[in-house]
Formats: C-alpha cells, structure tokens, sequence
C-alpha cells in the first residue's frame, strides 16, 4: 500500500502553553499522521519563521531540503497527497484555495473555517472543483462525551429533540466548536434563521481576529428543534459545555463542577452519569482521532464528519450571528455576504473596542 505523502504549512513555534497567539497545532496533526506510519509518510514542512520550520523538522526527522520559507515553495517543489495548514484563519483560504490548485488529494485546515463567509465558500467552491477533499479540525466530534450524547439522543431516551444549548467564551474562535456540535446532534440540518445580540466593548484579539465580549443567539433548524447560544459572561445561563433538551429529558456535557456527561429524564430519575473511560472536553487525543478519520476517508474513498460541507453549515450560523447584530434583526438563511460583519462594526467605528485598562 502506497503511503501518502504529507506536508505542513504553518509549523508555529512549539509551546507549553497555547493562547490566542497560537498553539501550534501542526504538531498535533503531525502526531496523528505520524500513528498512522504505514499509512502516511511525513516528507515536509514550511513556516514563514525559518527557526519555527527547522524544529519541526528536526522534530519529525525530516533534513534542510525538506523545509521551506513559503507555501508556494512547498507545494511546487513536493508531490503531496495531503496538505495540513495551520495558520491563523485570515490565510486558510488563499492557503486551501493554492493547495487545491496544486493537485492534492485532501487539505486537513485548522479551525474557524476563515475570515470572511465569503471566503468560506470560495474555499470550499475551489476543492469541490478540483476534487479535493477539505476537512477542518472540529477535533471535539470525536471525544467519547460527544459521541455518546449522540448515542444516547438517538436512542429516543431524551425523546425528539427540542433545542441545542451551548455556553462559551465567543462564537468564533472557540464557538466554531460549539456550533460544529450544535450542527452534529441536530442531524447535519441547515438552519433556517438566526437573531442575535452582542457586546463588545473590550478589544479581544484571537490569532488576529476580532471577538466579541458577550452574545446572545437563536436560532431555528429545518425541520425543527431550536439552537441557543449564550457567550461570555452569558455562558453562565447555559452553565454547560452543550446541553441537549428532548421532549422527555435533557443531556448535559461539562457542566462546571459535574461529570463530563450526564442525562436525565422528566419520568422523576435522578441525574445518571456516562462513563467516558478518561475522555475530557478537549482530550486527550481528539487532533490524532480527526486525522485519522480524514486519511481512512480517503483512502476509502468515503465523507469525513469533518469535510466542508458540515463546516459550512455551522459556520454560516456564525457569521449571522455577527450579521444580526450589524442589522439590528433576525437574518434568513442562506446567508448572503461575503465580508465579516463584526470586523465591518469595528472597521467603521460602529463598535469600538477599547484596550483592557489591566
């Protein structure tokens, strides 16, 4: 079996610690590809930052003549089967866009999905035509709290699905998530409209991208059942990583202070609790699941959960979040913009964000 051939755009700077700098996630794809050796053959790399480069390389045992200053100098110079790009979300879309454009096979692209909605699309537009599989690090569908919610849901235990909940500290950087499972356990189906306030008075920068304070969302699924978001200093209300509400009972995921995972009926049972045999909100070993669902994909020829066509359909929900609040109403989808309305409200001066004073 021919192995396929990896490269790496965006190596970042490895870290102790992550933040809204950056986390260099190329190493956790790397780590994933790299489990699957008989599978995957990691031959290159390429970071702006010649240090950022080397050391990934040297990382992942890969000489000088495989590291490159540009995407445009890996992709010319490198016949790759796959492509992982992490970078901040400004650059997905040129990055995918030339990735595509270059013959391989499948791009794996860290979250959000990018800047602009319609980048999102055009992105995604661009692979559809080349025929290249673009999958997005919504790495949390593959954690054992998500996934046996999903179980537990589809068994009719909870009973028909009534509304999607979910509390966090924005509705991009981190939201992206939240929608992505908002999106899963409601069945993969398109949302109708949403309505949407926010605050924003604290300039809040994650890799370059503006993020509102606080918000406040609804929203309407097709075929029914409602999505709710509250963000910030709401997230309070929800109390809870997600919260699935049925017609006869409800699931809760990390609700502060309690089990990962939890549900209940309405018939008076108490709250039982899910095994989850270690797994947390955020891992371990989420990355190195989602990279492996991406490469058997397509190596069988099959749809990842993670490919853009689920992307698109809950990040569409967060850019008319963002465009409720810059109309001052509800919005109907499909959405029909192409820039970022938050960015917009503070590129006019609608929405000011000052410097925290700390």
């Amino acid at each position: 079996m021919a192995r396929f051939r990896v490269g790496f755009i965006g190596t970042g700077r490895r870290r102790e610690h992550g933040g809204p700098q950056g986390w260099a996630m190329a190493y956790q794809h790397a780590a994933g590809y790299h489990a699957l050796s008989e599978e995957c053959e990691l031959v290159a790399c390429a970071d702006i930052v010649a240090e950022n480069a080397g050391a990934f390389a040297q990382q992942w045992g890969k000489g000088h003549d495989h590291v490159y200053k540009s995407a445009e100098a890996i992709l010319e110079r490198e016949d790759l089967d796959i492509v992982s790009i992490a970078v901040w979300p400004q650059w997905h879309a040129p990055l995918a866009i030339r990735a595509a454009q270059a013959g391989v096979a499948a791009i794996f692209c860290e979250k959000p999905m990018a800047d602009t909605w319609g980048a999102c699309r055009q992105m995604a537009d661009v692979c559809r035509e080349h025929g290249v599989r673009l999958a997005f690090d919504h790495q949390r569908r593959f954690g054992r709290p998500f996934r046996a919610a999903k179980e537990i849901l589809e068994s009719g235990l909870i009973g028909a699905l009534v509304r999607v909940e979910f509390g966090a500290g924005n509705l991009y950087d981190y939201g992206t998530h939240n929608f992505d499972l908002s999106s899963y356990f409601a069945g993969e189906r398109r949302a109708l409209w949403a309505i949407a306030q926010i605050d924003y008075r604290t300039l809040r920068l994650a890799f370059g991208m503006h993020n509102e304070n606080q918000a406040y969302a609804l929203w309407e699924y097709e075929g029914g059942g409602f999505g709710l978001a509250s963000t910030g200093r709401g997230a309070r209300l929800v109390d809870c990583h997600n919260r699935l509400v049925g017609q006869e009972g409800e699931i809760e995921i990390g609700r502060t202070g309690a089990d990962v995972l939890r549900y209940r009926r309405y018939d008076g049972r108490s709250w039982q609790v899910v095994d989850c045999q270690g797994d947390g909100l955020h891992g371990p070993g989420y990355v190195e699941r989602a990279v492996a669902d991406v490469v058997r994909c397509l190596r069988e020829g099959r749809t990842s959960e993670l490919e853009a066509e689920n992307a698109l359909r809950s990040t569409e929900l967060i850019f008319a979040c963002w465009e409720s609040a810059r109309r001052v109403g509800r919005v109907d989808l499909p959405l029909e913009i192409e820039d970022n309305p938050l960015e917009d409200m503070v590129g006019r001066g609608v929405i000011q964000p000052q410097q925290d004073a700390k």
